[in-house]
């Protein structure tokens, strides 16, 4: 941790994080390997990742393996399957052999704590990066240079300013203005537990009953083999939570294929689930205005079903950085030129895979009942999944991964 007191960086080079997530840590790894003076203010003392596990997909993999992660015994790769409740397959996630080949990287996503990936991530960071106990309260932009200010009276000067603090953004409401979060009916309940007997190795299986969603991705943590899993519920904005998780969520297994009703019972509901209900913003056209720019749950309309938001904004961190390469911030021309092809990057991809989660997330628990028995029918017996996930998810993820040349071996 440093002081801003102590503060000493170069004009033009100069480039303000607000937020020590991912997506901030991402950024700021991508810019320092551009030679960039970069420093990140946290508001807690120290930074710390939320949740549990978390799915990172093969591209996200080759961004880490570029800024310095070792990938050995990182994660678990993972076969997604698609099923119903019963156990019957409805859809398969393919593996790209030439999105393989080109990263060298076997699969399509990995499982894993995201504390585990987000303590690698840090410790590639040099000594004084992070600056804590800086919570931000707003910003004033000039021709040449943005003064960032925070709620401890201090400030400081920079050329660029990176809003990557979370949905409920300080950075991006002032750019863009208050977000319309609304609530989408859902809660999550996000858990892990140690490997237990009898699950086939390296499979991971998203199912569906008529109202839930339940799931689970084999994962490392700490080098050890695990299980991430988790049950999607409708629910009315401002539900309570139940007075006993456990048994609540015990009974919602009841009669699911296995192994998903033996979770609950290997799991510590104390320490190993995280519940939440999930909120979203309405798709944004522009994640930049000027001299400031926003990345991850920032800007993007947070998915409710996928499990994209911390790799997607680890890919936002690396693409900024990739396309301010070389960039003079003296310069407001080159400046709004990196952003603009940012941007042209990010913004339309991230919001098509969001936006089609939250399609699935509707059709699968918000559907009338006479509605969701066709829809059953016709997963259950016909290939209308496997097509959309091919069409909506993989091809763009694919087409975007083998244009990562830089990253290829």
């Amino acid at each position: 941790m440093t002081d801003m007191k102590e503060l000493s960086w170069k004009k033009g080079k100069r480039v303000a994080i607000i937020g020590a997530g991912p997506g901030g840590v991402s950024a700021a790894l991508g810019l320092l390997r551009q030679g960039y003076d970069v420093r990140v203010f946290e508001k807690s003392a120290k930074p710390k990742p939320l949740g549990g596990a978390v799915l990172l997909s093969v591209p996200v993999l080759a961004v880490l393996r570029y800024y310095g992660v070792d990938l050995n015994n990182f994660g678990s790769f993972t076969v997604t399957e698609f099923r119903n409740h019963k156990g019957k397959l409805r859809a398969k996630l393919p593996f790209n052999k030439k999105v393989e080949e080109s990263f060298g990287i076997k699969g399509w996503h990995y499982g894993m704590l995201r504390a585990n990936a987000f303590e690698k991530m840090m410790a590639l960071l040099p000594e004084g990066i992070i600056v804590g106990h800086s919570d931000f309260d707003r910003y004033e932009e000039s021709n040449d240079q943005v003064t960032v200010y925070f709620n401890n009276g201090q400030c400081v000067e920079a050329d660029i300013l990176i809003g990557a603090d979370g949905i409920r953004s300080r950075v991006s409401t002032q750019v863009f203005g208050e977000p319309d979060l609304f609530h989408v009916g859902l809660r999550v309940w996000l858990a892990w537990c140690n490997s237990i007997d009898g699950v086939p190795k390296q499979q991971g299986v998203i199912s569906h009953s008529d109202k839930y969603q339940a799931s689970y991705f084999p994962m490392m943590h700490n080098g050890k083999p695990g299980y991430e899993w988790w049950i999607v519920e409708p629910v009315k904005e401002n539900e309570p939570h139940p007075e006993n998780p456990k048994a609540y969520i015990t009974g919602i297994l009841k009669g699911w294929f296995d192994p998903l009703p033996r979770f609950p019972e290997v799991t510590d509901f104390d320490k190993q689930v995280f519940a939440w209900d999930i909120y979203n913003r309405p798709s944004m056209k522009e994640w930049s205005k000027g001299r400031v720019v926003c990345l991850g749950d920032a800007v993007h309309p947070v998915s409710p079903y996928a499990a994209y938001g911390m790799g997607m904004a680890i890919e936002d961190g690396y693409f900024l950085a990739k396309f301010l390469s070389g960039v003079d911030l003296n310069d407001d021309a080159a400046v709004a030129t990196g952003f603009e092809k940012f941007e042209a990057e990010r913004v339309d991809y991230v919001n098509h895979h969001v936006e089609f989660a939250r399609e699935l997330g509707r059709r699968f628990h918000h559907a009338p009942y006479p509605v969701a028995k066709v829809r059953d029918f016709i997963f259950n017996h016909t290939s209308v999944l496997q097509k959309m996930i091919a069409k909506d998810y993989l091809a763009d993820a694919e087409k975007m991964s083998l244009s990562m040349t830089e990253l290829h071996v």
